[in-house]
């Protein structure tokens, strides 16, 4: 099928607006979790079932499970975890809960600040910041 040339511009324009606003419509969590030195970027999207989502090991001493809940680009609440690494099993230290309003918008904005958790018996620092972006009305 040929289409004349201002039809097919139009076109693409509106399919470069679908498009790109399906890509900014994706709310991402973004932490940086420290320790000993080592940093780790952990990436989080909205899910309806928190229970699934894997704590991820950081460097052997603590777990670290970033939780974005809510579905397409609504966002319900965000949960942060942190566990020390015990020889029985992890132990929670801290549970971050951060519910709406949200900052909207496609660019990163800080959502917790620089934390330090201290944990253990020689008192190891694990050191976290979380960005969010992508959160619409």
């Amino acid at each position: 099928m040929h289409l004349p040339f201002p039809l097919r511009t139009h076109l693409a324009l509106m399919a470069a607006l679908v498009f790109g606003a399906t890509a900014w419509a994706t709310p991402l969590l973004r932490c940086e979790v420290t320790y000993a030195g080592s940093a780790h970027v952990l990436e989080a999207t909205p899910v309806t079932d928190p229970y699934p989502v894997p704590a991820v090991d950081i460097g052997g001493r603590f777990w670290f499970k970033p939780v974005m809940v809510g579905q397409g680009s609504r966002v319900d609440y965000v949960k942060l975890y942190a566990y020390l690494d015990t020889r029985q099993q992890p132990l929670l230290i801290h549970e971050a809960i951060h519910l709406p309003p949200f900052q909207t918008g496609e660019t990163a904005y800080p959502l917790t600040g620089t934390h330090h958790l201290y944990a253990g018996p020689v008192e190891r620092e694990l050191i976290y910041s979380c960005t969010l972006q992508g959160v619409q009305p």
